[in-house]
């Protein structure tokens, strides 16, 4: 049995909304459950009355019914869920119209910018006249090329309440990353800005812009934000018009709601495209928003009175899935900037300032604060703070035993993982269990997760791959121009001929134990030395652990008919790479997980690749250490760190 971290109070189990789903399942199907377990068995063996109890018990906005909940659960993919439903996705996230705070704008340089749902609803209206006053209608897409700013979140529900398919990337993203993604769905309307802050300095972003908005012929419109700058010249961006002329002048309108299918699309998600062209991932606007809703109020237990924070950028899932929380009344604080800027407790002075109460955070941060000492709980009044929520690259022990020593001893670490993909989780956090060290604590509800082995059979307390073995609304309705869906069922399906699974490409443990499951890294970047499989997460959770290392990346090189373990070291500040300190990370190595995970090779480096969504890409080093091209650097947030592995062709051969 791994280290129990938290348990929640008789009193907290009685409060979380997911004990009032449970009674409310209870009463309506004249069950008996009382345990997650229970309510989570339930709920992938009648997935139509799961799913329909979350709608009504979410209170989703509908003008009209649904027939049936779901056509056929074997067909998978191409399931039709909600058939016969009419319904509008902003109209569900714009419900209440009073003078509590919806938003809370906080960026690097700027003062705090606070926002009514009153006055968010009346910017909602004023926009969508303008969108129509222009031509733009359902199925049209609309773009935003933005920081993580109200006017970012202001489009994004302006679109969806016509019923306009909607895409966004961070300004931080370079033009030819943006062009890979936007230039494929043929946008009628450009969302851009001025230009952003990041680490207290100006970045003008209008040529960034412009490039954009002339290399893609169906933009028609580009509606530009002064951000950092009074009112800029924007003449060099072909079709433009500042945000504030755009914006209708007219006062009191009432939002026009399109009432659409259930699957109508509502977001373009897109992976990211560090190996190849980014796949358009079209996503249905009905499927988005009943699994949000799911996963917000159950298992992130959110409520009206709760302010929630994550940091993100509007490439990430996790801004559209934070976006969501406007369904439950909460406030949401939007941040735009380096987390770390101007020190390291910068986000924690947030959460005191604004009296955060769910905060939201990658791996990679946790272990960056853990690497240098700090101790938030010790400097920061935290007192709101009831739970932390972590996703983005796998956890060690260690970092979720530093979340409780120094960050606070009483409160729900709800790491979660899933993707992109779906807009949501496979595994999640429950209010009403305990927290294991390096464990999420089960699969989602209505997620049929298991992990299978090589011949595709089901494991426990054994390394496999993440499946999922029913549909569930979320996923992807189509790729964008995919005809007969090649490229989708090559993306997940075909992995393993004849079972009618999703593999989502992580590789986890089911733990029979306590039911949690701990993720070791993507299995597409799986080390395979004399044909054992090694998850890359399983090295760093060891080798990060050194005083002496900052970070690391671990590859598979081919090699003599074999493959073998490359390891890149980032020395911490004030250390290199010694022989010393090799033969220090291969005795750790070789004592806490086994001689198969010790590299062959251990190389300094001075930076390790990560994704905008902070995730590091083994895939393009994998790249270019067998000579294959890197495609769309722009997709990294440090592409430059690529040129020091192009020069290590030499060392690489013997």
């Amino acid at each position: 049995m791994r280290k129990v971290l938290w348990k929640q109070s008789e009193e907290q189990k009685r409060n979380a909304n997911m004990t009032r789903f449970m009674g409310f399942v209870n009463k309506r199907y004249g069950e008996k459950f009382h345990s997650y377990n229970e309510l989570y068995d339930w709920s992938v063996n009648n997935i139509p009355d799961f799913w329909a109890s979350v709608w009504d018990f979410a209170g989703v906005k509908a003008s009209k019914g649904y027939e049936r909940v779901v056509d056929d659960i074997g067909r998978f993919p191409g399931t039709k869920w909600f058939t016969g439903a009419r319904l509008n996705f902003a109209e569900n996230l714009l419900r209440y119209r009073d003078k509590r705070t919806a938003f809370v704008f906080r960026g690097e340089t700027q003062k705090s910018v606070r926002m009514s749902y009153a006055e968010l609803y009346d910017s909602v209206a004023r926009l969508a006249k303008s969108l129509r006053g222009i031509g733009v209608a359902p199925g049209d897409r609309v773009v935003g090329y933005m920081p993580n700013m109200i006017e970012t979140a202001v489009a994004m529900l302006a679109s969806a309440s016509i019923g306009a398919e909607w895409s966004s990337c961070a300004t931080d993203i370079g033009p030819g990353a943006a062009l890979e993604r936007f230039g494929q769905i043929g946008p009628k309307v450009l969302f851009t800005v001025d230009g952003y802050f990041y680490k207290g300095k100006r970045f003008n972003s209008l040529s960034n812009a412009a490039e954009i908005a002339k290399g893609i012929p169906s933009v028609e419109k580009v509606v530009v934000i002064c951000y950092t700058e009074g009112k800029p010249d924007i003449t060099c961006i072909p079709n433009s018009v500042y945000y504030d002329d755009f914006l209708s002048k007219e006062t009191g309108l009432e939002i026009q709601f399109e009432q659409l299918l259930f699957d109508h699309p509502v977001f373009i998600m897109f992976s990211s495209g560090t190996t190849g062209k980014p796949k358009c991932m079209v996503q249905g606007a009905g499927g988005i928003l009943i699994n949000h809703l799911k996963e917000l109020i159950l298992h992130t237990d959110l409520k009206q009175e709760d302010t929630i924070f994550y940091i993100t950028t509007c490439s990430w899932m996790m801004w559209n899935w934070l976006l969501s929380s406007l369904a439950v009344g909460a406030t949401i604080v939007l941040y735009d900037g380096n987390p770390l800027y101007p020190d390291l407790g910068a986000m924690w002075k947030l959460t005191q300032d604004e009296k955060i109460t769910i905060f939201g955070c990658s791996a990679s941060y946790i272990n960056y604060l853990r690497s240098k000492g700090v101790k938030p709980g010790k400097d920061y009044d935290l007192s709101s703070l009831r739970q932390i929520s972590q996703t983005g690259s796998p956890l060690s022990d260690e970092g979720f035993e530093y979340v409780y020593q120094s960050i606070k001893k009483d409160l729900h670490f709800n790491s979660i993982s899933g993707g992109t993909d779906i807009n949501g989780c496979f595994a999640i956090g429950s209010p009403i269990q305990p927290v294991y060290a390096g464990e999420l604590q089960g699969p989602g509800l209505g997620m049929k997760v298991k992990a299978y082995n090589e011949k595709g059979e089901p494991v426990v307390d054994m390394q496999g791959e993440l499946v999922c073995e029913a549909p569930s609304p979320s996923m992807p309705l189509y790729f964008w121009n995919d005809p007969n869906d090649k490229k989708y069922r090559a993306a997940y399906f075909d992995f393993y001929p004849g079972l009618n699974v999703w593999r989502h490409g992580d590789y986890i443990m089911v733990h029979s134990d306590t039911g949690g499951i701990s993720f070791l890294g993507r299995s597409d970047s799986v080390l395979k030395p004399s044909g054992v499989r090694i998850g890359t997460a399983e090295i760093y959770n060891q080798v990060e652990e050194l005083k002496e290392v900052a970070d690391s990346l671990a590859i598979g090189q081919n090699w003599q008919g074999d493959q073998r373990i490359i390891l890149f070291v980032k020395p911490a500040e004030g250390y290199r790479l010694t022989e010393e300190l090799k033969n220090k990370i291969k005795v750790t190595l070789r004592k806490n997980a086994s001689p198969r995970h010790v590299p062959a090779k251990i190389i300094e480096v001075p930076d390790i690749p990560y994704t905008l969504n902070m995730k590091k890409v083994e895939s393009a080093v994998t790249n270019i250490v067998h000579g294959k091209p890197v495609m769309n650097k722009d997709a990294l947030i440090n592409p430059e760190s690529l040129n020091y592995y192009e020069k290590l062709k030499e060392e690489l051969e013997t």
